[in-house]
């Protein structure tokens, strides 16, 4: 049957064992569309709240550059050009460091916030399967290259409508920027950008929902696990039942060994005489009442008197005394406090025995 088997039709919800063995193999739900469209509205933000500072920035930069400040001779030549770049470019990096500080923080957080604090080296490891030339076509040829490739030219066109909508809005304006000063001009032009940049970012934001539903159901299918699977995770956990009883078997034999090994200590063994056999043990040093220290029926009743028995330690019937000891007592238990009065009969019995000899 087809659940019978790992190649079985994948139908149940992936486990948490499922999920965490997945996350550490570094294959989390993650959307690089919100990654992105969170970075920008954060920038954006950013930018708007620091624009003054960014404008007068540029000002001083383009002040230095037409003052000659960068050119040694005042003078921009083919010798000096190449420096006089790498300053302009250095002095632009200063001027938007904030912002890109700003950026690199959120696209941290956000990844955070979608994965939680995660470090996996599993995910860089080389396969083999990734030289596949059949499953390099199938990837290139799957719903998920597809779903990309109509998101990336939805972005372009719809991005490319805005940009052309707000240009042809704002282009009569272009012509009056530099009259009011190049800092007027500067926030004049960023103003624009930002009623652009708006619009942009809800559209991204639409993609960015769309990409995550898309991403999760890709994810959460990916994660999917046969029947057999299911079983096969539980039966590790739990153990294997053939296992789970030998172990347990085991663990009985050595549990058996411990008590007879205890058995010579005993004072005395309660017995019915054939089916069952307990053997008491009484030190004030370790409490106020006799406790067990083995217990057994039938074969194992029988091993307990051949011990006592080999170690001269005084066995004494009495049928209901040891039926009750061995119901109601566990290894390493004091004895009712309903039994003291038979008990201690018996072992003085015992103790003046032992004292005549």
């Amino acid at each position: 049957m087809a659940d019978n088997n790992s190649t079985g039709e994948k139908t149940e919800s992936a486990t948490p064992k499922r999920r965490q063995d997945a996350r550490e193999r570094g294959q989390v739900l993650k959307s690089m569309e919100l990654v992105m469209t969170g970075c920008l509205l954060i920038m954006f933000a950013a930018l708007k709240f620091l624009t003054p500072v960014v404008a007068q920035g540029i000002m001083d930069l383009t002040g230095s550059f037409l003052s000659g400040q960068y050119m040694p001779d005042g003078m921009l030549t083919v010798d000096n050009v190449g420096r006089v770049m790498q300053q302009m470019i250095f002095g632009f990096l200063q001027v938007m460091l904030p912002i890109l500080a700003v950026a690199v923080v959120a696209a941290v957080l956000i990844n955070v916030v979608q994965t939680g604090f995660l470090f996996s080296t599993k995910a860089l490891e080389p396969k083999m399967s990734r030289l596949n030339i059949a499953e390099g076509f199938k990837r290139l040829f799957s719903g998920r290259t597809l779903f990309e490739l109509v998101k990336s030219i939805l972005k372009i066109v719809v991005i490319g409508v805005i940009i052309y909508i707000e240009i042809s809005a704002d282009l009569p304006a272009f012509s009056m920027m530099l009259n009011p000063g190049l800092k007027t001009s500067i926030l004049q032009v960023a103003d624009m950008i930002f009623n652009a940049g708006f619009k942009i970012l809800l559209f991204l934001a639409v993609i960015a929902l769309m990409d995550y539903m898309f991403q999760r159901r890709k994810f959460e299918k990916d994660l999917m696990m046969t029947k057999y699977e299911v079983r096969m995770e539980m039966k590790q956990q739990e153990g294997d039942p053939q296992i789970k009883g030998k172990i347990r078997q085991k663990q009985r034999q050595m549990a058996m060994m411990r008590m007879m090994q205890d058995v010579p200590n005993a004072d005395v063994i309660i017995t019915n005489p054939t089916q069952y056999a307990v053997a008491l043990e009484y030190d004030d040093q370790k409490g106020s009442a006799p406790f067990v220290i083995a217990k057994g029926k039938d074969v194992i009743a029988a091993k307990i008197k051949e011990i006592a028995g080999e170690h001269k330690i005084e066995i004494v019937e009495n049928k209901p005394l040891a039926r009750s000891l061995y119901v109601m007592c566990e290894i390493g238990d004091q004895i009712p406090v309903e039994m003291y009065q038979v008990v201690a009969e018996i072992l003085a019995q015992v103790y003046k025995k032992r004292n005549r000899k």
